[in-house]
């Protein structure tokens, strides 16, 4: 079986499985047009895609594994901003959560914003504010964002953040409000299967942040770049990102730590809410 045929193949198995194409696409997160377009051959399906709809199938781990194979020989894919736009950020949100529920070993690198994860309601919407939305899209995405933050009290995962401090002094929002962003990044921290870890400035690096990935077990990372977000499946390059991660991970505060440096940084903001106020 090669790339083209995936999708027939993706058919037969749905169609042994016993279940509706309309059951797989819901479960799947995807509109039943566009799995009829892949199990068709009109549409070239991506990794996510592919792993998605053996999920909602149910097929055995072994067979999983073998058609995500064909699906990696694709190693890199990106999908633009402008794509993913017309399809809906609250859509993307919930695609997203699909991928959280089925990953055990979360690891993710911010340098610019915090992560999506940790993020307050009010966070979250001045994230989605930037992208020139209607107020119906806005408040969509963000209670969908807000509903893939479930997966944070999931025990059964482990969830590592590594952050840059520059993250924490990035005003988003008004300083009350950082204030409090940091206060949830705080409770986050102390959940037993949570590790978040910060870069202070002032420690001595070798590397450089670059831009923000997520790694979902061993098998998939997911880059944010200005015009798309790609995802990378080849071993070999998830391995670097790892490395990447592990590194930056080595050089950051952690546990106590990590609490005493955001907790000076959210005193600053509620200092300058008082002196402004």
């Amino acid at each position: 079986m090669n790339r083209t045929q995936l999708g027939a193949a993706l058919r037969e198995l749905r169609q042994a499985s016993g279940k509706e194409a309309k059951a797989v696409a819901r479960s799947a997160v995807m509109s039943p047009s566009k799995l009829s377009k892949i199990e068709t051959g009109k549409v070239s399906p991506t990794v996510v895609d592919v792993e998605r709809i053996l999920t909602a199938i149910g097929v055995p781990e072994e067979v999983k594994a073998e058609y995500m194979a064909v699906a990696r020989a694709q190693a890199t894919e990106a999908t633009a901003w402008r794509l993913i736009r017309r399809l809906g950020h609250h859509r993307k949100q919930q695609q997203i959560k699909a991928l959280d529920d089925s990953t055990r070993l979360l690891r993710v690198f911010q340098p610019s914003l915090v992560p999506g994860l940790l993020q307050t309601p009010e966070y979250v919407r001045a994230v989605f504010g930037r992208k020139d939305i209607s107020e119906d899209q806005l408040l969509r995405a963000v209670a969908a964002r807000l509903a893939r933050q479930q997966s944070l009290y999931d025990a059964t995962k482990t969830l590592r953040f590594v952050i840059t401090e520059s993250v924490l002094r990035w005003r988003l929002v008004p300083p009350a409000m950082m204030a409090g962003q940091l206060d949830r990044i705080l409770s986050a921290s102390r959940l037993s299967h949570v590790d978040i870890r910060v870069v202070p400035l002032a420690a001595p690096q070798t590397d450089v942040p670059g831009h923000s990935f997520v790694i979902r077990d061993d098998r998939m990372v997911t880059i944010e770049t200005v015009h798309a977000e790609v995802t990378v499946t080849d071993p070999r390059d998830v391995e670097a990102y790892v490395r990447k991660f592990d590194g930056f991970a080595a050089t950051a505060a952690t546990g106590e730590e990590v609490r005493r440096v955001i907790e000076a940084i959210r005193d600053e903001y509620l200092g300058d809410a008082r002196s402004s106020s």
